[in-house]
């Protein structure tokens, strides 16, 4: 798995839980196991798709409004990785969105 960028959001979702996105390109995600305990949540647009655990609630992934090629990974859900290890993590303003723009 080769992460893109790491960043936190600073939209309401993605705030109030304090996670980091990790980003990956279209060929560099693959859920291993559990599809089929996802659900899907989309709004607005509906162009963004976002994937949280049917069980616990925990946001998984998404692909983005601004690039739905590519996948956004909460990467506290990736095997191995530790985020509160990760230091200096860039903020990208996703409260302002760019196709949000009049």
């Amino acid at each position: 798995m080769v992460l893109k960028k790491l960043c936190a959001a600073i939209v309401q979702s993605v705030k109030k839980k304090g996670y980091i996105i990790g980003v990956l390109g279209p060929d560099d995600f693959k859920l291993k196991k559990g599809e089929d305990k996802l659900s899907l949540y989309q709004f607005y647009t509906n162009t963004a798709k976002h994937y949280f655990c049917s069980i616990c609630g925990i946001h998984t992934h998404n692909r983005p409004r601004s690039n739905p090629k590519i996948y956004g990974v909460n990467i506290a859900c990736i095997e191995g990785v530790e985020p509160f290890e990760i230091e200096d993590v860039p903020v990208n303003d996703g409260k302002n969105h760019p196709l949000d723009q009049k």
